[in-house]
């Protein structure tokens, strides 16, 4: 469907990626959210509604963020993985949040695999260090922040202590999540107000680091 009024480049956009395969579309208050603390906590400019999108469509090269989620299988098409080739070396940033938070979930095995068969050897997805960039360009964090899914013993019963990606020519491409923070962020961003802390900030350093890297 077309968009009524086209997102300007100063803008970020929340485009979720949609995928034959899988529960895509789970977790549907994220955006909202994660809009609302780009908003909140800097002055990138934001275009206020979600966009979903395939992998294969011609334009997606044109948004620096695409968020994809779910439980289920992940199969790509040929066409498919060339697109998110396209977009990561023309320098969008996927975020792929394992909903599972399961490293021998059906999500995580099938993304992974995918994941090499798009890439290649960049596919593995080595560990981000600590020292990365993404983790001190708007708020600072020693370790990616726990989740309340992780700590309640769900998945695998393991707290991932990293997040994992593919890097571009020195610029992270896909960035990759077992810690369920699609769940994490998905409530209603006016609720924000009654937490000690917001658990939204890591967002924020995913938009800024999208934008500006």
């Amino acid at each position: 469907m077309p968009l009524q009024a086209q997102p300007r480049p100063s803008e970020f956009v929340f485009a979720r990626l949609r995928y034959a395969s899988g529960d895509w579309d789970y977790n549907p208050k994220v955006a909202a959210n994660v809009l609302n603390s780009v908003l909140e906590y800097t002055s990138i400019p934001v275009y206020r509604d979600e966009v979903v999108i395939p992998a294969d469509a011609a334009d997606l090269p044109a948004f620096p963020f695409l968020f994809m989620t779910g439980h289920l299988l992940v199969r790509f098409s040929a066409r498919e993985r060339e697109g998110l080739r396209r977009f990561v070396e023309q320098g969008g940033l996927l975020f792929s949040d394992d909903c599972n938070h399961d490293v021998d979930g059906l999500y995580a095995r099938s993304f992974e695999q995918e994941m090499r068969a798009t890439f290649g050897a960049a596919g593995a997805m080595p560990k981000l260090r600590a020292s990365h960039p993404l983790y001190r360009c708007f708020f600072r964090f020693d370790t990616p922040p726990t989740t309340a899914h992780e700590l309640n013993g769900w998945g695998d019963d393991l707290v991932h202590d990293y997040l994992r990606g593919i890097e571009h020519q020195g610029r992270l491409g896909v960035l990759y999540s077992n810690k369920d923070y699609g769940c994490e962020w998905d409530y209603d961003w006016k609720n924000k107000r009654f937490r000690r802390e917001d658990n939204t900030k890591l967002a924020v350093n995913i938009a800024v680091y999208a934008m500006t890297s």
